[in-house]
Parts: C-alpha cells; sequence; structure tokens
C-alpha cells in the first residue's frame, strides 16, 4: 500500500518539472529523496530515510544547505537512528579553482558520539570538469567540537579533506562517489558515499546508496563504524 502510494504522489508531481523548464533558468536548485522499506512476519522491519538538499547560485558565489534523516527499527524497537545538517559556500576565483566555508552537524543515536559540530575553511579544485566525468578535490583546516556516548567532549582543530567524483554514463544514469575524512588529534572521521541513479521519468529518479562512516577513537563496546544501504525516489527541482 505504502509502495502503491509513493507511485501516486511521483506521478503527480512529475508534471511539474515540465513547468519549471519553460521558465527562466532560476538561481535556485535542489533534490529532495523519500526512501522506505517495510517487512512483516516472522520478524517486523521498517527503514526511512530522508534528505533535502537546497542551491542557490549568485555571481561568484555558491551557497547550499542540505539536511538528512534515517530511522530503522526492528519489532517496534528502534535499532538505528541519525540525522545530519550542513551549509557550504563557495566563493570561485577560476573556472577550477575556489575557496570553501563549511558548517556540519552530525547526530547518531547509537553510535560513538552523540552529536560532532565542525567548522572548516578551505581551498578547492575541479580536477575534471567533462562533460561525462567530474572530479572536485578540497582541503582545509578547521575546528570539530564532540559530545561521545560516555558523557565526556573533545575540542580539536581538524584538518579536512575531500574528493567528490560524479560519472554521468547516460542520459538517464550516473554514478557518485564522494570520500570526505576529518582529521584531529583526538579522533579521525571518514565517510564515504556511493550512489547509482537512474532517472524514472521528468525529473524523478530511482537511486541506490551505500554509506560507511567511521570514528577511529570510540567509547569501549561502541562499533567503529556505521554503514547504511538505501533505496530511494529523489525529485530534483
Amino acid at each position: 500500500m505504502k509502495l502503491r502510494l509513493a507511485l501516486i504522489v511521483a506521478a503527480l508531481i512529475a508534471p511539474l518539472s515540465s513547468i519549471a523548464q519553460e521558465e527562466a533558468k532560476s538561481p535556485w536548485a535542489g533534490k529532495a529523496t523519500l526512501g522506505y522499506l517495510a517487512t512483516s512476519g516472522n520478524t517486523e522491519n521498517s527503514t526511512l530515510n530522508t534528505a533535502l538538499e537546497l542551491g542557490f547560485t549568485a555571481g561568484k558565489w555558491n551557497h547550499s544547505v542540505a539536511a538528512l534523516a534515517i530511522n530503522a527499527a526492528e519489532n517496534d524497537v528502534t535499532t538505528a537512528e541519525a540525522y545530519e545538517l550542513g551549509w557550504k559556500s563557495e566563493r570561485n576565483f577560476t573556472d577550477h579553482d575556489f575557496l570553501f566555508g563549511r558548517l556540519e552537524w552530525r547526530k547518531d543515536r547509537f553510535g560513538g558520539f552523540d552529536t560532532q559540530f565542525s567548522q572548516t575553511v578551505g581551498y578547492g579544485r575541479r580536477l575534471i570538469n567533462a562533460d561525462k566525468h567530474k572530479l572536485n578535490a578540497e582541503a582545509g583546516v578547521g575546528a570539530r567540537q564532540s559530545d561521545l556516548r560516555d558523557g565526556t567532549t573533545e575540542d580539536e582543530t581538524i584538518f579536512r579533506g575531500g574528493l567528490y567524483y560524479t560519472w554521468l554514463f547516460s542520459e538517464t544514469a550516473q554514478f557518485r562517489q564522494d570520500l570526505t575524512t576529518e582529521v584531529g588529534a583526538e579522533n579521525t572521521y571518514f565517510e564515504s558515499v556511493s550512489a547509482l541513479s537512474a532517472k524514472l521519468f521528468g525529473d524523478l529518479a530511482l537511486v541506490a546508496s551505500y554509506t560507511i562512516k567511521h570514528n577511529t577513537d570510540v567509547p569501549p563496546l561502541i562499533e567503529n563504524s556505521d554503514t547504511y544501504t538505501a533505496l530511494s525516489l529523489e525529485y530534483a527541482f
């Protein structure tokens, strides 16, 4: 029933893409993602993942905000719950080079860190900017404040690195690989996001993704890594 409802909603919003194409190009762009899966029988499981990205371009400036939420339950008991919120501003000074500033907040109810909040600035370069392949690299420095699951806190200077690759291998399908790390004296955080998307119709796409989040130093009895596998509908606007 829920899958049928999702398809009906998708069919209703698809015509909006044709209306948007007729309008003048807007400085605003974004995408919304929704994924839900439920199973029943001997074991009842449900997972929900939602995300929203919104960007604004003005001259040499690019601004973007992103939010994400993940929830999983088994037999009405929550087994995973995580949230993310981020802001990024870029200032282009050539076609390939830019400066950036980032704010990123992460919360994980079952991870080694209750919350992590980082602020970084740095330099980025578009190493590849072709029609089918795009690769951006970033390097920066900043600070991070962390609240651990055992009640302690950490404040540290961090170095940030990132590689962001997109491969448009057909008119309707693309692969994306994001690699990010924050290196500090107390802990190193690593994140990998692999995503394969295929357009269904209009601006609606089906996305399969696999995410790894890893912290090198966590309290005892806490796993260092968390992984998330998701199948979602994504609407671009």
